[in-house]
Parts: structure tokens; sequence; C-alpha cells
């Protein structure tokens, strides 16, 4: 199972909204064939590892394992559990159950109920936290919300309005962390003020993976429609005004214009995970409503004597690390 986790692990930037699966075919005791789901729309882990196996392996002879129950139900490719029951193995070996209602269990039923011994949980805590964008969108109906920001060692976020010094706070060999932070979720928020101040890409320039979708909050539709973020990859900006696509940008009318409600239309959206690089302002939103997850705090050390102050949080991190000359903080909900 612990390879089947290092195997998912692989498809990190490219299955969203779909989990990361691995799977592995064991034979006396021997892994004979591997695979994993490579990218949304791809063949998933089972196939992967049954197309991987070696011709003269017989798959019923075999011992199947996999992160995450197979699937029942067609979606982008046809129901693992239909393959898993043609192949007849001894016995097929499963992290964690799917929190997907339409498998959530059914995969398992389908197989037990063809005569295919299933064994369960085995290392379920890992399988469930290797996937955690999946499980709490799916658990909570709203999206997985990371919170990031920098700030200085005397806690300011950013410059003033009319202040032209340096804006960079983080040390930048963290740069890489940060991007693959934006890698990992499937959508990057801000607010208006931040686009308009910042003009922030908002990309992926120091990781692999691929841009995060963009999410603009933007309640007056008060932003400049020709920033140069809005002009590359796919960006919806959530407005009480109007509701119009035009190329890659969407305009999505809130009548109720609220957090909730932006983060209901994201999960509808089969958007899984958010991470929000916003300014003070729209991070001390998240926090006083308590809309978040994970919490992610890069110290600098730097002090600027003055500037936007950062958000403020009334609870101890779980943990801590030096990076560079920043410390980061890691807060998590649960």
């Amino acid at each position: 199972m612990n390879r089947c986790l290092e195997l998912a692990a692989q498809g990190k930037y490219y299955v969203a909204p779909n989990p990361m699966v691995g799977c592995v075919f064991v034979k006396d005791n021997m892994i004979v064939s591997e695979g994993y789901h490579r990218g949304f729309g791809m063949p998933h882990a089972e196939v992967d590892a049954f197309e991987n196996l070696p011709n003269d392996i017989n798959a019923s002879e075999c011992d199947i394992y996999v992160n995450l129950e197979p699937c029942s139900h067609f979606g982008k490719t046809p129901p693992c559990a239909e393959l898993i029951t043609k192949i007849r193995p001894n016995r097929i070996v499963i992290g964690a159950q799917d929190p997907n209602p339409l498998v959530s269990g059914k995969g398992i039923q389908h197989m037990v109920g063809a005569g295919i011994t299933v064994v369960e949980n085995i290392l379920s805590d890992e399988c469930m936290g290797l996937n955690k964008f999946f499980y709490s969108a799916y658990q909570n109906k709203v999206p997985f919300i990371t919170l990031k920001w920098a700030e200085t060692k005397d806690s300011f976020i950013g410059r003033l309005e009319n202040d032209s010094s340096n804006r960079k706070i983080s040390d930048q060999r963290n740069d890489a962390f940060v991007h693959d932070l934006r890698a990992s979720h499937q959508a990057i928020l801000v607010g208006a003020i931040t686009l308009t101040q910042d003009n922030p890409l908002l990309n992926v320039r120091y990781s692999d993976g691929k841009d995060p979708i963009k999410i603009i909050l933007s309640p007056n539709l008060s932003i400049d429609m020709e920033a140069s973020t809005l002009k590359i990859g796919h960006t919806i900006v959530y407005n009480s005004k109007t509701s119009i696509k035009k190329d890659n940008v969407e305009l999505v009318l809130l009548e109720n214009f609220t957090l909730s409600n932006v983060l209901h239309d994201l999960y509808q959206r089969n958007i899984h995970s958010v991470l929000v690089e916003g300014g003070a302002k729209t991070l001390q939103h998240f926090i006083d409503l308590e809309y978040w997850d994970e919490i992610i705090k890069l110290k600098s050390s730097e002090s600027w004597n003055d500037g936007v102050p950062a958000p403020h949080l009334s609870i101890e991190p779980n943990r801590k690390k030096k990076s560079f000359n920043d410390i980061i903080s890691f807060y998590n909900r649960s």
C-alpha cells in the first residue's frame, strides 16, 4: 500500500478534480506490475497497472492493491470495479473508501457481489491524507481552503498605497515552495484590491504542474478588465453586477454576494481546492468566518517598520520549519 501511495503522488499536479490513485499487482509476494492515474480523463490506476502487466503473468493469480476504492460508475473512463470482476484476482486490497456518492461503497459491493475477496482500510489515514482535498470537498460540499501569505518580521503583509519600496517579503528561494502550492491546488483566489494594486500573474513559474484557475472577488466589478493576469489562463470573476463569458474570462453574478455562496458555487463547478493569496482584508475575512482548512504563513527575517498589517491569528501553529531566511508556520483545523 505504501508503494501505491508513492505511485499515486506522481499524479499530484494533473488529476484534479479526480483523486490521486496508485495500483500494484502482486504475485508470490512480489510486485509484478504498477500503475497510477496520470491525468484527468486518462486511464485510472487499475487500468494502467493491468495494461503494464507482463504477458506471461495471469492477472487472476495476483493480488491487487489500490489506495482508493475502484470506481463503479461511467465517467471519463469505464468503471474500474467491472475490470476487477473480469480479472477475478485472488483478492483486492483497498486503502480507503471513495467519498464520492457515485461510488462510496458501491464499487466494493459490486466486487463482493461478484465473489471477489475484498480487504479494506489498509493505511486508511495515509490514503485519505494523500487525497485530503478530495475527501474534504465531498464531506463539506465546499472546496478545501488553504490561506497563504508572507509577512515581515514586524508583521506587515504589504506596502502602504503610496510606498514604492520593494514589495518582496519572503526569501526568493522559497518561491518554488509557493509555486508548488499553486500547482497542487485547482484554483487560486485574490480580491479586487490585490488584482488592482499588484496585478499579479497568479501562475506557476517555479514548479512543475499547470496553472490554477484564477478566482477574483470583485462585488462591484471594479477591476481593470485589461489586467495582464486576465489575459492568460482561465479566470472567474465573482461580482454582483453581471454574468458574461468572453474568451478565457467568466463573470459570474451572485445576487447575494457572500463568501459562502462563492465557495458553494466553486464546489458545483467541481473545484475541490482553493489557495487564497489575497491581501489582508480578504485573508482576514476567511479567518473571521472560519472558512479555511489550512493556513501557511511565511515569516521573513526582514523588518519594514511600516506597512499594511498582516492578518490576525489567535491560535498557535501545528508546526514550524526554518526555510532559508523564513520561518514557515502551518496551521490545521483538524
